[in-house]
């Protein structure tokens, strides 16, 4: 397949307008492929030479102007179109398209619980070619009518309102959209409608999830009612297409996809099990993200994938911060600033990072590439610090002239700044040229000098180009009779890089640098406030406050500045005593997954599962008075995941319940049989047992997972051909299996696979595309044998083995991230 270039396109723009795509799809042809007949109207500005973009299974037929071209002619993924003239033109093309298991194009699922079938479309970068033949850029936007003929008892949801007559379910056109955001979802859903604002909207799943999804109906219109309510407060532009449903789809390679009309999500957001408040918040989160998108980058769109920030860093920031003002979760900032923010801080300090808007991209596999920490969480933390640069009110008065300028178009970085200079007097060239165009992350560290009569001053060692905008907290201990607490004396605002020191009177005990996390940097501690935090840190008021510090000693970690074993004593001394939840789990999911799995030594861990076993284990006994189910439910699972001996475990598992709660339901259930099998205190027979008792799409992953993680050869052998040897997995099981099958505690049994992974991730991910290659490079990847000769492998595949460039990046990221944790086991700064 040709992937379409930044060159290709703009002539192609230059050439062509598109008009209008009329969309016949019968999805009744068949398990294996489907009907897809298309008409594009379009317009030639000159004479020329142009293709339009088609991957059929089978190219039945294709007329422009009436006049039959060979089909024969199709050139992989591109129909070439000769000897256009000037005018206007029609192009029919007829094709049988096959259905993904990949979760790429038309993807088709069939629910093990009930036997029911699900077909939705991800047609995002290129992959709408799958479906329908297009000219697949996003800056030739055009009208959609779309009919589908499917099944009896099938809804068919799109873009606009459908209706169905005689069979066929036929959507209202849209307005002008790119190729990409075109959608269809069909099968028998189970569904929710309402009207807010005099607008329909509805929530769909698979029948088999219908009673998870009543039971959260309300809560979820509720959120996306207040985030639409606030969106219109914000932005003078109204919403710009006719209805808003949101569908929760099986096997979705995203957290969802906004799609104009249609938003889709992975359906592990209809929960099946219990969850805590911040897992509730994230979903919200993700609903006020991909609504902002109906604005940032449906309205207007990127001119070419180089702008994919103007889509994701917007959404993503106006994700967080409406969900603040607009619903009950208050704090999502302290979440972003532990899940999604080291995110960014990670891609932005590995070989493969990019700025945030880089200045060319090449094709739209280079493109696809930069869906990653840096676009979404460095994005929308620069976009932070615009804000608590610019103000508020001058921010949204530039965006409010940037949709009047653009909607129903395609802008760029240029148009948009060029939309918010207007707005202010700030240099916001200047802005985007240091924050935009760069790569890296500054890091800040604070020096207290001290001055006359017991008083000091504070400068700040900045190791960077970009200017920050920051608050500095200044913390005094309680002299209160109980103590035990630090607080805010002063939070002063600073604008680096400055001249001089700033006089901050007595030395606090505690100096914080970004405090408020207002910024994209790095920070440090001067030696008395890191005293202060390793005595004290849980006493520090604020949990965005907490987050800040927790990120900090995480970078030092990861930079060998502080020895991952005084982590995790932090982690022991203050973690019990921790209220947020955001900050719980982030603090355990880096001690466990990154400290004890990496960046301690093979003879060090089991010392460290012990230490979050026992934190794990005073946090259960914290909450036995059930007054934070979220918190014990955390907990739990931390307590699973590290049990380095099955007795505990297999009792819970025996009893059907924790002792004082939770009972386990199924994820619990799965967690724990997953966790047994990986220390040999489980088999195949206890794994069908619990299939037989989860029949579902997520019991079939968790068997898949735990068959893969039993410690037996049979078993790896199994699941290594199941992975690479045969293209039977959909992305989903892929996953599931990869995730099961290299353990920490195995590294003997598994070793012989570490140099075969190389080869036969290079081929599956040849074979498969993108979505399969991501998974292989993330899940399936040996990244537990932290060891010079995986480095060595790694390096050599990605030297003479010609991965494509989705394995190719992910390689690049894992290898990184192997070469980081042998330096932090050997004491080394980075």
């Amino acid at each position: 397949m040709s992937v379409l270039t930044r060159d290709e396109a703009q002539t192609r723009a230059e050439l062509l307008d598109v008009h209008r795509y009329t969309i016949e799809l019968d999805l009744t042809t068949g398990d294996e492929t489907f009907d897809s007949r298309t008409l594009i109207r379009f317009s030639a500005h000159t004479d020329g030479d142009s293709f339009v973009e088609v991957r059929p299974d089978e190219l039945r037929s294709v007329t422009l102007d009436g006049h039959p071209l060979d089909p024969e002619a199709l050139d992989g993924n591109r129909l070439p179109l000769k000897n256009l003239t000037a005018g206007e033109h029609e192009l029919r093309v007829h094709a049988h398209m096959r259905y993904s298991r990949t979760g790429e194009g038309m993807h088709r699922f069939t629910d093990p619980t009930d036997g029911e079938t699900y077909v939705y479309t991800q047609l995002f970068m290129d992959d709408v070619q799958r479906v329908f033949a297009a000219f697949d850029q996003p800056d030739l936007k055009a009208v959609f009518e779309l009919s589908v003929q499917a099944p009896e008892g099938w809804t068919v949801l799109a873009n606009g309102i459908t209706q169905q007559a005689d069979g066929v379910w036929k959507a209202a056109p849209t307005p002008l959209i790119s190729t990409y955001l075109v959608a269809v979802a069909a099968g028998p859903w189970h569904s929710v409608r309402t009207e807010h604002r005099g607008l329909p909207f509805g929530l769909h799943c698979r029948r088999s999830l219908a009673p998870h999804l009543d039971a959260d109906a309300e809560e979820l219109f509720d959120i996306t009612h207040a985030c639409y309510d606030r969106y219109h407060e914000k932005f003078d532009e109204p919403y710009p297409f006719d209805s808003y449903d949101q569908a929760f789809v099986p096997e979705f390679n995203a957290g969802a996809m906004e799609n104009p009309g249609l938003v889709t999500f992975r359906d592990e957001f209809v929960y099946r099990s219990a969850v805590t408040d911040t897992e509730r918040q994230t979903r919200a989160m993700v609903i006020a993200h991909e609504m902002a998108h109906m604005w940032f980058g449906d309205l207007v769109t990127l001119k070419w994938w180089d702008d994919i920030w103007l889509n994701e860093s917007f959404a993503e920031y106006m994700g967080y911060q409406t969900l603040t003002e607009a619903t009950r979760f208050h704090d999502t900032w302290t979440d972003f600033g532990v899940t999604r923010k080291s995110w960014g801080y990670d891609a932005d300090q590995r070989p493969s990072t990019h700025p945030v808007a880089p200045e060319a991209v090449d094709d739209t596999a280079s493109a696809l590439l930069n869906f990653d920490g840096i676009s979404y969480a460095k994005g929308a933390s620069v976009l932070r610090q615009l804000v608590a640069w610019l103000g508020d009110k001058d921010f949204l008065a530039g965006i409010n002239t940037h949709f009047a300028r653009h909607k129903f178009a395609n802008a760029t970085l240029a148009d948009f700044i060029d939309s918010l200079a207007g707005a202010t007097e700030r240099d916001v060239h200047a802005w985007a040229d240091a924050w935009l165009r760069t790569t890296g992350v500054d890091t800040l560290t604070p020096q207290v000098v001290p001055g006359e009569n017991g008083t000091c001053a504070l400068t700040v060692d900045h190791a960077g180009s970009r200017p920050h905008h920051i608050a500095v907290g200044l913390y005094d201990r309680d002299l209160g009779d109980d103590g035990g607490h630090l607080v805010l004396r002063e939070r002063l605002h600073l604008d680096l890089p400055r001249n001089g020191a700033h006089p901050i009177g007595k030395r606090p005990a505690l100096l914080l640098l970004n405090d408020g996390d207002l910024t994209y940097a790095k920070v440090r501690f001067d030696p008395e406030s890191f005293e202060t935090i390793r005595k004290e840190l849980s006493g520090l008021p604020e949990p965005l406050t907490r987050a800040v510090v927790w990120n900090a000693l995480r970078d030092a970690v990861r930079d060998g500045e502080l020895a991952p074993a005084a982590y995790l004593e932090t982690a022991r001394a203050h973690l019990p005593l921790e209220t947020d939840l955001a900050v719980v789990q982030g603090v355990l999911a880096f001690a466990s997954r990154y400290i004890a799995d990496h960046y301690l030594t093979p003879e060090e861990r089991p010392a460290a599962l012990a230490t979050l076993s026992d934190l794990c284990r005073d946090l259960i006994r914290r909450t036995e008075d059930g007054d934070n189910p979220g918190l014990r439910l955390i907990a739990v699972r931390h307590r699973i995941d590290v049990a380095a001996h099955p007795d505990t475990i297999a009792a819970w598992l025996a009893d059907g319940t924790v002792p004082g709660g939770p009972e386990l339901d199924p994820e619990l259930r799965w967690r724990v049989l997953a966790r047994l099998a990986v220390l040999g205190a489980t088999d195949e027979a206890a794994i069908a047992s619990e299939l037989e008792r989860d029949p579902s799409a997520t019991g079939q992953e968790g068997a898949a997972r735990c068959r893969a993680a039993l410690p037996d050869p049979d078993a790896k052998a199994r699941a290594w051909q199941a992975m690479f040897g045969s293209d039977d997995l959909s992305n989903y099981l892929f996953t599931a299996t990869a995730r099961g099958f290299w353990q920490p505690e195995q590294a003997d049994l598994v070793r012989t696979y570490v140099p075969r992974y190389y080869a036969d991730a290079v081929d599956v991910a040849a074979r498969r595309g993108p979505a399969i290659a991501d998974a292989a490079g993330h899940w399936a990847f040996p990244a537990h044998a932290v060891d010079a000769e995986n480095l060595r492998l790694g390096e050599q595949c990605l030297r003479d083995a010609g991965p494509i460039p989705a394995l190719r990046r992910k390689l690049v990221d894992q290898l990184d991230d192997l070469a980081r944790a042998l330096r932090v086991r050997q004491g080394k700064e980075i």
